[in-house]
């Protein structure tokens, strides 16, 4: 029996593509030079890589400094302005596959700069990606700030965030047991990367979702302008 065509020649056999590589945003709200805010994101970005790298997936990481990214917030929330650098970070994290969060805490709150960084974005621009969250502090009693506040933060953004938080207080950096929380997360995160949960969610149930218009570069809502009735509701002909 004849072997049914499928467009190749039969003499040139089927090389299965490479994966595409997926990108790790992370999002520091550090301060001060050397950050431990800062090296707590990257200590989990590096899980997150090492761990994606033993699953055959590659990873690559994007930072986003928003100590370097202030003053651009701040005229953001003030004139609705965005810079280009501003807006260079906020493309990063429409694209990005996952984010790493992590931010320090002031007065039992998370940085103010941290919220207002993700309080300028877009309400589209996030949705369905995962999140891991993280936070640092100079005392335990601030453990709950993540739970507290950013979760609900997150899923007003529509993000899914991993069951697995990480928070940090100088006693922390040495202890074996948040190294295995730091596994833990990242193991959460690259499951969600590795399932294609972001993807699924924008593809398949992206028209489900409440948009605001403008939001998501004007693809939000799917309108088609140019029908006989949206020329006569824009004057046109």
């Amino acid at each position: 029996m004849n072997t049914p065509f499928d467009g190749r020649p039969a003499s040139v056999p089927t090389v299965p593509a490479e994966p595409a590589a997926r990108t790790l945003a992370v999002v520091s709200a550090g301060t001060s030079d050397p950050s431990t805010t800062t090296m707590l994101a990257n200590r989990a970005a590096a899980r997150v890589a090492a761990i994606g790298a033993e699953r055959g997936i590659e990873i690559r990481i994007r930072l986003i400094d928003l100590r370097t990214l202030a003053e651009d917030i701040t005229a953001a929330l003030v004139t609705q302005h965005v810079s280009p650098a501003l807006q260079e970070a906020s493309d990063v994290l429409r694209d990005a596959d996952a984010i790493v969060a992590s931010t320090p805490v002031y007065k039992a709150g998370a940085s103010g700069l941290f919220t207002a960084f993700f309080q300028v974005l877009d309400n589209d621009l996030l949705i369905g990606t995962p999140v891991a969250l993280a936070a640092t502090a100079g005392s335990d009693r601030h453990a709950l700030v993540i739970d507290d506040q950013l979760r609900g933060l997150f899923a007003y953004l529509r993000t899914i965030t991993v069951p697995t938080s990480l928070f940090a207080t100088p006693d922390d950096w040495n202890s074996s047991g948040f190294g295995t929380r730091v596994d833990r997360t990242a193991t959460e995160l690259v499951a969600l990367i590795e399932g294609g949960f972001r993807q699924a969610v924008r593809g398949d149930a992206w028209g489900a979702y409440q948009h605001s218009y403008g939001s998501a570069g004007g693809t939000e809502l799917g309108i088609d302008l140019n029908t006989d009735l949206m020329r006569l509701a824009t004057g046109g002909r």
